[in-house]
């Protein structure tokens, strides 16, 4: 497979790239060579230099037998992003104990003197899926994972959208379903899209964990509404080609994705004539990748890092100064 960059042409001669997917409970890195994981390597997540330290060790492994050319990392968040920051790359106030400021990206710095490109989880999923899965060829596209929490990447022109910080798509709020009285359960905003759609709201509002609930039981009804509801902010925010919903509901509960476009057809209001009913059912599916879109987003992220070097180059004046993408 060869590599390409977002816009189709081919990247040749790029070296190997480290990924490195930074989760609650296990730490995955993967190496990438010619078009393939030619190695892995697991860490489990504790508290950050331990969890660090064991991931450091494990990558210098790699790097004194051949040094990548770049190193990415998928991280749970939030992360502050914006490399002008003095906290780049460090984990902000995040529900995960003892992870609130961890020095992530400093802390790989200390010991490879290559690239690294950091985002989070969602946005570097939604880079994979738009390179090798089911997001190629769609200029603007949602990558949301909904699961213990509610997550959001967004993409346009294949590039992740970035401000003063990534969208924080989980807590946008929601106009309430008449005669719903369930209170919602996020913390920080209690009836947002996580508080009304994760995982553990849907026990709280279920008494039971989400699967043993038949699907044709009416109490689904009001969590498709939301869904719904949901989409449809995201449709006239960011105009779309395609959405893809992966986590519990995703990947877990198919079903729920196939009967959104009937309810979320009548919330657009024809306003887009071109968005029926199967249009919203070609634009709306699980992602191509699976449990892959992880690991292969790390990967996503280093070449994405990498190639933005390679093209500041060649946009600089001729020098005698060495690439920026060259490691020291």
């Amino acid at each position: 497979m060869p590599l390409k960059r977002p816009g189709g042409d081919e990247v040749k001669d790029i070296g190997l790239i480290a990924g490195v997917e930074l989760g609650g409970t296990k730490v995955v890195a993967v190496l990438w060579n010619d078009g393939a994981i030619v190695d892995e390597l697991r860490v489990p997540t504790r508290d950050p230099d331990a969890t660090l330290d064991d991931l450091v060790e494990g990558l210098a492994r790699w790097w004194d037998a051949n040094p990548f050319a770049a190193l990415g990392v998928a991280s749970f968040g939030p992360v502050t992003l914006d490399p002008a920051a003095t906290d780049y790359g460090c984990l902000r106030t995040t529900p995960k104990p003892g992870w609130t400021g961890a020095a992530v990206v400093p802390r790989l710095a200390r010991r490879f003197t290559c690239p690294i490109g950091i985002d989070t989880d969602v946005n570097s999923a939604a880079l994979a899926e738009y390179r090798w899965g089911r997001g190629r060829g769609a200029d603007s596209l949602l990558y949301l994972t909904i699961g213990t929490g509610v997550g959001g990447g967004v993409l346009q022109g294949g590039r992740p959208l970035h401000g003063r910080l990534h969208p924080e798509l989980g807590h946008i709020l929601l106009r309430r379903q008449p005669g719903d009285v369930f209170e919602g359960n996020c913390r920080f905003h209690r009836d947002c899209a996580e508080g009304l759609l994760s995982g553990p709201a849907l026990r709280a509002r279920f008494g039971a964990t989400p699967a043993d609930v038949p699907a044709d039981d009416p109490r689904w009804d009001i969590v498709i509404a939301d869904l719904a509801q949901f989409l449809a902010v995201l449709v006239h925010s960011f105009a779309p080609n395609r959405i893809l919903i992966g986590g519990g509901v995703g990947m877990g509960a198919p079903w729920i994705i196939e009967r959104v476009p009937s309810v979320l057809m009548p919330l657009l209001g024809g306003y887009y004539p071109e968005l029926d009913e199967q249009a919203l059912t070609a634009m709306i599916t699980s992602p191509g990748l699976g449990k892959t879109a992880g690991p292969l987003g790390a990967i996503a992220v280093g070449m994405a890092t990498l190639e933005d070097l390679m093209e500041e180059d060649m946009a600089r004046p001729v020098s005698g100064a060495a690439p920026l993408w060259i490691s020291p």
